[in-house]
């Protein structure tokens, strides 16, 4: 099972920052909260602030856990785990060229968020009461 942690960045206004997948990448186009694959050995935290300093040029310096669980692809099984950034520094912006986007928690629901990142919706929102 492939490891794949995610962060849940918000903005002053309340926003969201959601990621596009690239092109050539596994389900390329939909969109999706920035992080990627949790390396061998290595802690859930650590490979979120890796995966946010290289996808996004910050230094996470606090996060909580806010849900996890496993989702089918055809050809392969996943376990997400989604973290709260509390606390960061430096601006998001797309190191990798992807694009990027702050979307209201209400905009989720119709942005063309990938089904595996769906569940998570409820939980942000519980999470921002």
């Amino acid at each position: 099972m492939i490891h794949v942690v995610a962060g849940a960045l918000f903005d002053e206004q309340g926003r969201v920052l959601i990621a596009q997948r690239p092109p050539g990448k596994h389900m390329a186009g939909g969109w999706e909260f920035p992080g990627g694959k949790v390396e061998p050995e290595e802690q859930a935290l650590a490979g979120l602030q890796r995966e946010l300093r290289e996808e996004l040029g910050i230094e996470v310096l606090d996060a909580t856990p806010l849900i996890a669980y496993e989702h089918g692809y055809s050809d392969r099984r996943v376990l997400l785990d989604l973290w709260l950034v509390s606390l960061y520094t430096g601006e998001a912006r797309s190191v990798e060229g992807q694009p990027l986007k702050w979307v209201t928690l209400d905009e989720l629901d119709t942005v063309g968020l990938l089904e595996a990142d769906r569940p998570m919706i409820p939980a942000l929102r519980e999470a921002r009461r």
